[in-house]
Formats: C-alpha cells, sequence, structure tokens
C-alpha cells in the first residue's frame, strides 16, 4: 500500500466525477458526537486501521488518524484495501506546511469563512479552526475521508465542520473568504481546472487563496506556477522526509492572478 501512495496520485483524479455527500447540511455543525449520526461500520473500519498519531508532522499540536508503518495495510497488497486509495490517511508535505501556517498565522483565517479544498485527513480546515475562523468547510471527494476528518475533528475536541463529499469545481462557485489547497498540482488536467476555479473566486468575490505544495511536482511547469508568491517555507521532519523519498521542505504558496 505504501509504495501505490505516489506523489501523482492518480488514483484520485480518476475518481473526480464521483456523487456527493453532504455529511451536514450545508453551513450547519452539530453539536453531537458526529459518529452517533456516521456510517457505523465504516467508523470501526477508519478506526481499526490507521493510527493516532501527533509526531513526526510540522503540526504536533494537531491529532490525526493516518495510515503509518504500524498498520496492517500499510505493508498489505493495496488491491485488498477495499476502499478507493486511501490518500486522505497520508498527512501530505502541501498540507503539513499549509496547516502549520495558518496556525502559526492566525489573523489569516480569524473571523473568516474559509474552504479547504481537497481536504484529505482535515488538517487544515482543523488548523483553520483552531485558528478562529468563523465558517469551514471541508470538501474531499472521498466519502472514507469525510468519515475521517470527522474523527480527527473529535480527537482535537473540535467541534464539526460541515464536509462536502463532491467534485466542487463543478457546481457553481461560493462566496469564500479563504480558499485553501495542498497538493493538488499533481497532474496537467485537474491543475487546469484548480487554475480556471481559482481564478474565477479571486476576480468575482476577491477570495484569497493559498497552496500549500513543495513546488517540486510533476506539474512544476504550469502556468499557475506563475501567479503563486511564496509566503512560507518549512524544513520537513525526518519521518515526512523518508516517506516523500527525501524530500526535504515544503511551502505555502499566495495565489496572485
Amino acid at each position: 500500500m505504501a509504495a501505490r501512495l505516489g506523489w501523482k496520485r492518480w488514483g484520485l483524479l480518476q475518481t473526480v466525477t464521483s456523487g456527493s455527500l453532504f455529511l451536514f447540511p450545508r453551513g450547519h455543525c452539530p453539536q453531537r458526537g458526529v459518529g452517533s449520526i456516521l456510517d457505523p461500520e465504516m467508523r470501526a473500519f477508519v478506526e481499526e486501521n490507521t493510527e493516532v498519531t501527533s509526531s513526526g508532522s510540522l503540526t504536533p499540536e494537531i491529532r490525526l488518524r493516518l495510515l503509518t508503518p504500524r498498520c496492517k495495510f500499510w505493508w498489505e497488497r493495496a488491491d485488498l484495501w477495499p476502499h478507493g486509495d486511501p490518500y486522505w490517511a497520508i498527512y501530505w508535505p502541501g498540507g503539513q506546511a499549509l496547516s502549520r501556517y495558518l496556525l502559526d498565522n492566525p489573523d489569516v483565517v480569524r473571523g473568516k469563512s474559509v474552504l479547504d479544498l481537497g481536504s484529505g485527513c482535515g488538517a487544515t480546515a482543523i488548523a483553520a479552526q483552531m485558528s478562529g475562523a468563523s465558517r469551514i468547510l471541508a470538501n474531499d471527494i472521498d466519502p472514507v475521508a469525510g468519515m475521517a476528518i470527522t474523527l480527527n475533528c473529535e480527537l482535537n475536541q473540535l467541534s464539526p465542520f460541515p464536509i462536502l463529499t463532491k467534485n466542487i469545481l463543478s457546481v457553481e462557485q461560493d462566496q469564500w473568504d479563504l480558499v485553501v489547497l495542498g497538493d493538488m498540482l499533481y497532474d496537467e488536467a485537474l491543475a487546469d481546472s484548480l487554475h480556471g476555479w481559482l481564478k474565477r473566486s479571486t476576480w468575482t468575490f476577491g477570495t484569497q487563496v493559498l497552496i500549500g505544495d513543495p513546488g517540486r511536482s510533476p506539474c512544476s511547469g504550469h502556468s499557475i506556477w506563475h501567479e503563486l508568491r511564496k509566503v512560507a517555507e518549512y524544513s520537513l521532519p525526518e519521518a515526512t522526509k523518508q516517506q516523500n523519498n527525501g524530500l526535504t521542505s515544503s511551502a505555502v504558496w499566495d495565489f496572485q492572478p
């Protein structure tokens, strides 16, 4: 499984037209435990096949359920995993940098509405909530990621925020003060779609866009990079370096079309 979770993440792109599910009504954050209203079998599956950890990343103050070398499916044959590729179960370097940046710079999100695009494990959305965002939507096309995000909210003793499991690039755009996304510039076609969507958000609503990415992806030559300004760079912890073929640093970029 570990070898399958490469930087390009092709499986995610292939499922980008998947169906939609709001785990909570738009704009509503239930006060009771999220696990009580979600599939108990899926909850049990995620809990049994991930490890709770806060070490080896740029954000030790955030606890997450992740796929680690102590988990069965880290070593098991990838085709035995019964769901879509678990990209949400890896804390990718771009997401780590973005989450660290929000925690270190709470004024970037305090009192603002935030869309976490391609949320994965939900760490950046969690960092936004810890830093005082007024409204948060976590978006990921994988319903299993939605379950993982709700469990990670519980781990960090946070009120759950809405989660949308739909390709948000294909629906009418909503207004957000800030859009954050990490590790999504890994394919030309997806980068094209993101580039257009983000430009429309910026031009229509004045949305600020922050992107977490090491800057060494297969799309490093894409035109979007001409509109990115680096605002922070972080040296990666040793554990993250080892999981990413020796990658040493990751960065946060401000999108300025």
